[in-house]
């Protein structure tokens, strides 16, 4: 195995993090890229890699890279229910406390690929969390796949869909009418490169980070910045 190679590519720190301990722990070449424009064909040429990992990509993968490497993605949902995107923040939205993490062979159909395996993944604690437990999962099973030599097997029951959520999905809606939604509201968007829940007040943006939910309240750290005035629909 030492003359194998395998590429990672995760643009988010958790995925890093845990790269650098199973490169140490399964034998061969590993190869981290976390910069899109690395991602090419002449490059991939070069290493010609086993596989490779998408923990968290995102960029579009080119057909040429698809169709001539084994590309595995991984995906917070039980495929085929909920392709598509922002997978934790829909199903928290939708009041589910647990999940499982489906790692698929990439195709040119988003999240249609034939799958590897699944892994239970909880739905407990800020984003943050969850993505830092999710990586750990993940490296769990790319090491079953590696080691397994696991094939894929298609996908079974009709596809269900979510969208991906938009910039301006994070101010809190007038719908909540509860601590606990709320506390989920503010939850699956507390994480690095997502916009945190808030509310905005003529100029000002309040936005809501670490929530903690108590008996009769929740605490949050605020932050307060000024912004041109956004219609609050």
């Amino acid at each position: 195995m030492e003359n194998i190679s395998y590429i990672v590519a995760s643009i988010k720190k958790w995925h890093i993090d845990e790269f650098e301990k199973i490169k140490a722990k399964i034998p061969g070449n590993w190869f981290l890229l976390n910069e899109s424009s690395d991602l090419t064909i002449d490059y991939l040429n070069k290493i010609n890699p086993q596989y490779i990992f998408f923990p968290h990509w995102s960029k579009k993968v080119s057909e040429e890279i698809i169709n001539n490497y084994e590309c595995i993605c991984f995906h917070e949902t039980d495929l085929p229910f909920g392709r598509g995107g922002s997978p934790i923040q829909n199903l928290i939205n939708k009041g589910f406390d647990k999940t499982k993490i489906s790692a698929l062979k990439m195709t040119n159909e988003i999240d249609a690929g034939p799958i590897y395996l699944k892994k239970t993944l909880s739905l407990d604690g800020l984003a943050e969390e969850i993505y830092i437990r999710s990586a750990k999962t993940v490296f769990e099973m790319i090491e079953i796949i590696i080691e397994k030599n696991l094939s894929p097997i298609q996908q079974m029951g009709a596809p269900t869909y979510f969208k991906r959520r938009k910039p301006d999905q994070s101010i809190i809606p007038k719908e909540i009418s509860n601590l606990k939604e709320l506390f989920d509201f503010i939850r699956m968007l507390d994480a690095e490169g997502y916009p945190s829940a808030k509310i905005i007040y003529n100029n000002f943006s309040i936005e809501f980070t670490r929530p903690a939910h108590r008996t009769d309240r929740i605490e949050s750290n605020v932050v307060i910045r000024q912004v041109k005035k956004i219609k609050n629909e």
